[in-house]
């Protein structure tokens, strides 16, 4: 009995098992933020270290659209920016045409005009801060979502906006017996003192949240909420026991978010700090990538993690306390815009922070033009709108959630 011959070379083998899954940022958040190495659930470790996370980029590229999407992402928002800037200088208690507001912006109006007067000196100022404070917040928003892999976060819920408004309420109760008003109070007092209680806010929500040497994001927003509802019980307490019900009055106005009090000279900071602070992050969108990753991969490829997140937050506590200092509490508009953001353009921070902004700035000019109208001429605080309209949209995303995975 002969021996069977050997197979030849020709003979087909059986196909290698596949090779692990680089992540993309794309993939489900579902590791502890800050958690210790080799906690369950961590995502796959990328093969290649920079290989694997300019593959995860290209494949959220893909995800996201091309430069066509991308482009014409952005050039639609433009157009609806400038249609809601149009919109938001004709009406009003006063409506006025919209060729009578081109003509007013363009100096073709007469001088002594109460057009020109109501466009260019009170209802321009107060549209610009509505798009410079919509930008700030939405930015800060998708920056935390991914310092924190948590994307329910937002510097409303985190605490921030609370701890900033509760430092700019402590200044109005104090530096109002002390005679500090006007530009004082305004340009230097109320964005240091937002600053400081935002950055005291930020300690506070993450030395509640780490437990064992493991910071989730999960107890990181709930310890948020809880630090937020603290906070601004102390400023009503604050405004409260402060014995003048004029200056309650128009506190408590300002700590429920409005533009009102815009004017030429209060829109300096918030802009500077808006167009610094983006400048900044956008050269930060790759390490911000990388968190999204995972806290692992993005150890690997480079980055200290601890030292990153610590500058970024007290970044992102700087330009939310300027913008909390500038119109008061606005909530919700930093979860709501990165969502739709990162639907339209996917997760790279590179697209996904200037879309974010244009998003926030459109979405508080419309909520400035319904709060303005909807019971005119009385002014609603457009924070109200926002909590309304953010509110169901939170209750959405929780349900959304797949159970035990962050969103």
């Amino acid at each position: 009995m002969t021996p069977e011959p050997a197979r030849t070379a020709s003979t087909p083998k059986d196909p290698p098992p596949p090779g692990p899954r680089i992540p993309t940022p794309t993939d489900p958040a579902d590791t502890p933020a800050g958690g210790p190495a080799g906690a369950p659930g961590r995502a796959p470790r990328p093969r290649a270290g920079r290989a694997g996370a300019d593959r995860g980029s290209g494949a959220d590229r893909r995800a996201g659209g091309g430069p066509l999407r991308y482009a014409v992402v952005v050039a639609g928002l433009l157009l609806a920016l400038a249609a809601a800037v149009i919109a938001s200088l004709a009406l009003g208690s006063v409506r006025i045409p919209p060729g009578q507001v081109l003509d007013a912006l363009t100096g073709r109006a007469a001088d002594p005009s109460p057009y020109r007067t109501i466009v260019l000196d009170v209802r321009l100022p107060r549209v610009l801060l509505g798009a410079v404070v919509g930008a700030g917040l939405a930015v800060v928003g998708a920056v935390l979502q991914a310092l924190v892999r948590n994307r329910l976060a937002d510097p409303f819920l985190l605490g921030i906006s609370s701890g900033a408004s509760a430092g700019a309420v402590l200044v109005l109760v104090v530096g109002g017996g002390a005679g500090l008003v006007g530009g004082v109070t305004t340009t230097i007092a109320m964005p240091a003192a937002a600053f400081a209680g935002a950055l005291l806010a930020l300690v506070l929500v993450y030395g509640l949240a780490r437990r064992g040497g493991t910071l989730t994001s999960t107890r990181l927003v709930l310890a948020g909420v809880a630090v937020s509802y603290i906070l601004s019980a102390l400023a009503t307490l604050l405004l409260v026991v402060a014995g003048r019900p004029e200056q309650f009055q128009e506190a408590m106005y300002w700590s429920l978010g409005g533009l009102g009090s815009a004017r030429w000279d209060t829109l300096v900071l918030p802009a500077a700090v808006l167009a610094v602070g983006v400048a900044v992050l956008l050269t930060l969108a790759r390490p911000l990538d990388l968190l999204l990753v995972g806290e692992e991969d993005a150890t690997i490829l480079g980055l200290d993690t601890a030292r990153f997140r610590a500058a970024v937050f007290v970044l992102a506590s700087l330009v939310t306390a300027v913008m909390v200092a500038a119109s008061g509490a606005v909530g919700f508009v930093g979860l709501m815009a990165p969502h739709a953001a990162r639907l339209a353009v996917g997760a790279p921070h590179r697209r996904l922070l200037p879309v974010a902004a244009l998003g926030g700035a459109l979405a508080l000019i419309l909520a400035d033009l319904a709060a303005r109208t909807v019971a005119a001429p009385q002014d609603v605080p457009v924070g109200v709108l926002t909590a309304l309209t953010g509110g169901p949209f939170f209750l959405w995303l929780m349900r959304r959630r797949p159970e035990g995975a962050q969103p």
